[in-house]
């Protein structure tokens, strides 16, 4: 058996690797796994194709390169940003608005920036350091009077985007508006509050640039001691620690920008608790009534009075007791006061704030004088209430049972009570044990006890007394039991 030739086929395959590596140093950009050369080797030399000893192998053949990948494509800006327009100005900063572009694409959209540049020139400059997020900006610290031309470009991965220009370049300064006061509705009316509240009115208003606001008096200058005024670029708020009756009149706020102006005005009441009546006094008395009259209080709380309350008291006792309350008139009529007493009368006066902490009181007293009575007393015929007895429910014929108790029933009426009887067969019953016989309050009853064959018949109930009798009937049919 011929000796194979492994050591010379292991020698001359690791020669060629060699030489592959030398002739290709640019390595696939993926190689695929190489075959298994233990396996070859005996295969070629059984088949006697090896090499001799000086000549070179013949290679191996190389992998396939898989295709290259195909580059990403381009990134690309976003649309121009649209709508763009100042929402706002005053004398140093410009606000703008605007929505975002129409197309964004893949890329996505990662900011704004504003650039300005001033009318005339082309030198533009971006104002904000970071990109904006969103869709409104202020541009600050500019100069009153200058004309800015101003722009808003996206950006994202791409670049930059088209830009959105203003139509026209934008000056830089407030923009006036007319004045306008907007009076509460509850203001309009006359505003009412307590001595000693406090009063905190808010007066909005519009205007530009800042109004210049003032108040006033009954067409005077505030009392700043009284009253305090705070001013905002929106409201002016009027405001007084605790009021007091002198604090009461018509208020008017007058608001100015730039020659053009805007009044309002608000009536301030200050009220109180009112005084007492001036005077109260007794003018007339008679039975059991006092005539009164008073005379309308000196001080009514800075308000209208709406009404009086009367009292009375009792000389015995001393305690008022009221009489008539939210009165309107300056006179009243005092009645069913009792004989014998003496009386004194106070009257308060009222107003929406309530009533008066003090009363007019009468200096007189009003008595009460016995008179001499006789008493008759009403002669009244006395009524007749006899009558002759009179059933008003009458007896039902019945059946019963051989075994079984039953009852008759009926109700009378008359007076004097009548007697009653109960009768079998035109018999009277008297007193049998057999039968049970009750009146109560004219309901009368007569009670079978265990009807036997021969308690079936005619029962009557008789009704006399001295002006007459009554009597009804009714049938009793006692049946046998049935055999089953």
């Amino acid at each position: 058996m011929p000796s194979k030739p492994a050591p010379i086929k292991k020698a001359a395959k690791k020669e060629p690797e060699k030489k592959e590596e030398e002739k290709a140093p640019e390595p696939a950009p993926e190689p695929a796994p190489e075959p298994a050369p233990v396996e070859e080797a005996p295969a070629a030399a059984a088949e006697g194709e090896a090499p001799a000893e000086g000549e070179a192998p013949a290679e191996a053949p190389a992998p396939e390169p898989k295709p290259p990948t195909p580059p990403p494509p381009p990134k690309e800006p976003t649309s121009a940003p649209v709508d763009l327009f100042v929402e706002d100005k005053n004398d140093n900063s410009v606000t703008i608005i605007w929505s975002q572009p129409e197309t964004i694409g893949d890329s996505g959209l990662d900011g704004y920036v504003i650039e300005v540049c001033k009318d005339g020139t082309e030198d533009w400059k971006a104002v904000n350091q970071d990109l904006q997020k969103s869709s409104r900006y202020v541009i600050k610290n500019q100069t009153t009077g200058d004309r800015l031309k101003i722009r808003v470009v996206a950006v994202n991965e791409g670049g930059r985007s088209p830009p959105v220009t203003l139509p026209e370049p934008v000056l830089v300064k407030e923009v006036a508006d007319r004045p306008k006061v907007r009076l509460p509705r509850f203001l309009r009316q006359r505003f009412v509050a307590h001595v000693g509240e406090k009063i905190n009115l808010t007066i909005p208003f519009t205007g530009k640039p800042k109004p210049e606001v003032s108040w006033t008096k009954n067409g005077t200058a505030l009392d700043k001691k009284r009253v305090n005024v705070r001013s905002t670029e929106r409201d002016s708020i009027l405001f007084i620690r605790a009021a007091e009756r002198d604090d009461s009149g018509v208020y008017e706020i007058c608001v100015k920008v730039e020659g053009f102006e805007d009044k309002a005005s608000l009536t301030l009441q200050i009220v109180e608790l009112p005084g007492p009546p001036a005077s109260v006094k007794i003018v007339d008395t008679w039975g059991f009534n006092v005539a009164l009259e008073w005379t309308a209080p000196k001080d009514n709380g800075n308000t209208e009075i709406t009404g009086y309350t009367v009292q009375k008291a009792d000389k015995k006792t001393g305690d008022y007791f009221t009489v008539l309350e939210h009165y309107h008139r300056l006179n009243a009529t005092i009645s069913d006061l009792i004989m014998g007493n003496t009386y004194k009368f106070r009257v308060f006066s009222e107003n929406k704030c309530g009533m008066s902490e003090s009363a007019a009181v009468t200096k007189e007293e009003a008595k009460i004088l016995k008179t001499g009575i006789d008493y008759k007393p009403p002669e009244y015929k006395e009524h007749d209430f006899s009558e002759a007895p009179k059933f008003t429910t009458s007896l039902s014929d019945k059946a019963t049972t051989v075994g079984y108790s039953t009852k008759l029933l009926c109700s009378v009426r008359g007076f004097p009570k009548p007697k009653i009887e109960w009768m079998k067969n035109q018999m009277i019953i008297g007193d049998d044990p057999k039968f049970r016989q009750i009146c109560v309050q004219g309901i009368c009853s007569l009670e079978i006890r265990k009807a036997g064959n021969f308690d079936g018949g005619v029962y009557s109930c008789r009704a006399k007394n001295d002006h007459g009798e009554a009597i009804i009937s009714c049938k009793l049919d006692v049946k046998r039991k049935t055999r089953i």
